[in-house]
């Protein structure tokens, strides 16, 4: 089953949350051209909703009037002024319109492209790659990178400027990222889009023998494995949840489903239906950022720390999904609206994939007297894909039948790989092929949690266990106690993981008890940490001091959307949590905000070339007190 939600439902706005529609991109962009001037000479970095606040989208009613707002960031290429405005849809005005002195907005996908196009086409480009052996532009694919303050050349300062990797393919269609032209990469303007320096540094004194290709097309010897028999899952009566807009409801969950330029997929207002009511468990759940900083100094590689999210957009890098391959079974699709840096909108097909899968048992025991009784899990996956040029992202959340919420990612794609001379082998990576390399490099993600456990106002708690010591009520030293700390503070609300206390985050509402009397809570069960192995004084780690803690803590603001500050490309510092949290504010019964780190340590290693097997990283929230007993025992048999 291929369904796609957008052929169901009318792009009517039903809802406060639902995405901006194409019409709406067009009128934000067309409002500010009439009255601010926006004209051909500026792109749009970014439109999306501005979204209402809370007590709005708790207090909507099917049918009431709903104002719209979207927040604009453009910017004039010829000065490189960068402007921020909120523009009202439903009064057609500008509400603001403010400048952003010494900001660099996202980069765009518009200008990847036509940096590409514009690098092949510069007779200076030529020239130094026919230095190299390199005559086909056509093969050529030059991919520009952005860039930290601290590595910005003194007098490029005030420029929007790029940096470039160049790849070349053997064939119209091979991987190029299996042959760098290592040493050589240029300087751009992004704004004039105009070559401004060549840095040829190296060169190999000659291309390895590697085995670089992953399509089968490419790959002669290659013979598909014969012996798996087809697998065909299939539901007769169709899928378990329903779909209604935005609207997501399945087995007591319900949430709605968003989307923009910069996080890509958002899930908003998540509840559980117990008992004969809903009962809130987060606001709003989505990935904020991913910083991944390569971990080698050398000059091909040391400007390579990506802000994925803030300097270029999940959203914008979406991709369309396949069934059969990308998802499995019986599948509704949702589209995605976005628009161009013209604010020109277009649609991103099957952007977001809901379906069921079988997650095996659910609950089991086998009595001596009445035998077995078991439960199969079934769980509602909502995923995307994102293509951030070598490396694939996979983002899925996962709802459970026993209140579990499961954020996986998984990791696949290209990595960027390195040739070298014979016998100069560099230190900062694995070898992958014949004189061929791939540098470690480490992906921090951070994902923000608006939850509301129960209502608006709760508590972080660290958990831990502990032994006591032997004594006389502890005669063997088996006693295990778990203890409970209320973080009360931002500067509590800095956590670290501890494996050797199985440290973990309760976040409970105090007002709010279950039937034991106790406060209802939901945990936040961490899977996937490590620490950020950067100096602090590090220039790479002042732009991203996020990923010095395991978890943040905050209280709700509605400005305080991005962990490293907003604009994030070409910046010298973190603007955001360090900044916020500064202020040291209380987070103890309150409207609060989770800001957890996890990723991937990536220790490459052959196994991952020329092409990534997924590597699968997760965390949790668990209910902990939040239902008065096991919620699935009422699963079918």
């Amino acid at each position: 089953m291929n369904t796609s939600a957008s052929q169901q439902t009318s792009v009517a706005v039903r809802h406060p949350l639902d995405p901006l529609t194409a019409d709406e991109f067009r009128r934000a962009a067309a409002i500010l051209r009439r009255d601010q001037g926006v004209n051909d000479a500026y792109r749009f970095a970014s439109i999306e909703l501005r979204e209402p606040a809370k007590a709005v989208v708790r207090d909507f009613t099917a049918g009431a009037a709903i104002v719209r707002e979207a927040l604009v960031v453009c910017w004039d290429r010829r000065d490189g002024a960068a402007y921020k405005a909120v523009v009202s849809l439903t009064e057609n005005a500008v509400l603001s319109w403010e400048h952003q002195p010494g900001k660099q907005p996202n980069m765009t996908v518009d200008e990847w492209h036509e940096c590409d196009e514009a690098m092949r086409k510069d007779p200076r480009v030529a020239r130094a790659l026919a230095k190299r052996g390199i005559t086909e532009l056509d093969k050529v694919l030059i991919d520009v990178w952005t860039f930290g303050d601290f590595l910005v050349p003194e007098k490029y300062r005030g420029r929007r400027l790029g940096w470039t990797d160049t790849w070349f393919r053997t064939e119209a269609d091979s991987n190029p990222y299996a042959h760098p032209v290592n040493g050589l990469h240029f300087l751009v303007d992004m704004n004039e889009m105009r070559l401004l320096e060549i840095e040829d540094t190296f060169q190999v004194a000659s291309r390895p023998e590697i085995v670089g290709e992953y399509q089968p097309k490419h790959l002669p010897g290659l013979r598909p494995r014969e012996d798996l028999t087809p697998l065909h899952i299939a539901q007769p009566d169709g899928v378990s949840f329903t779909l209604d807009g935005h609207e997501l409801h399945w087995q007591g969950w319900s949430m709605r489903l968003g989307f923009n330029y910069r996080e890509g997929m958002v899930i908003h207002r998540v509840g559980y239906r117990d008992q004969g009511r809903v009962r809130s468990i987060a606001h709003r759940l989505s990935v904020a950022e991913m910083i991944v900083p390569y971990r080698d100094p050398g000059v091909d590689h040391v400007r390579r720390t990506a802000f994925d999210i803030g300097e270029w957009g999940l959203g914008f890098m979406t991709t369309s999904l396949t069934l059969g391959c990308d998802c499995l079974g019986e599948i509704v699709y949702l589209d995605a609206e976005l628009h161009d840096s013209a604010g020109e909108p277009y649609t991103i097909e099957n952007a977001i994939c809901i379906h069921e899968e079988d997650d095996r048992v659910l609950w089991k025991h086998v009595d001596g007297v009445s035998g077995a009784e078991v439960r199969r899990a079934r769980r509602l996956v909502i995923s995307c894909h994102v293509t951030v040029a070598n490396y694939e992202y996979l983002i899925y959340w996962n709802f459970y039948q026993d209140g579990n919420i499961e954020c996986e990612v998984r990791a696949t794609g290209i990595m960027v790989v390195g040739h070298f001379d014979e016998g100069h082998q560099p230190l900062f990576g694995a070898l992958v092929d014949q004189r061929t390399y791939a540098p470690f490099h480490q992906h921090f993600l951070v994902a923000r949690m608006d939850l509301e456990i129960d209502g608006a106002d709760n508590t972080v708690c660290m958990t831990e266990s502990s032994a006591p010591p032997i004594g006389p009520d502890n005669p063997y030293g088996l006693a295990l106690v778990s203890t409970s700390t209320p973080l009360l503070t931002e500067a509590d609300g800095k956590q670290d993981f501890r494996w050797e206390t199985q440290r973990g985050w309760k976040v409970i509402n105090t007002n709010v008890t279950n039937h034991m009397g106790t406060p209802v809570g939901y945990k936040l069960v961490p899977s996937a940490s490590f620490p950020a192995m950067l100096d602090p004084s590090s220039p790479v780690f002042q732009r991203a001091q996020v990923i010095g803690h395991t978890l943040w803590v905050t209280p709700y603001d509605p400005d305080e959307r991005w962990p490293c500050g907003e604009f994030v490309n070409q910046s010298a510092t973190d603007e955001g949590l360090p900044v916020w949290t500064a202020k040291n504010r209380s987070i103890e019964n309150t409207d609060i905000v989770l800001w957890h780190v996890f990723g991937i340590h990536h220790i490459t290693r052959p196994e991952e070339w020329p092409i990534m097997p997924v590597d699968k990283i997760s965390f949790w929230l668990k209910p902990v007190g939040f239902f008065d007993r096991n919620p699935a025992l009422d699963v079918a048999p």
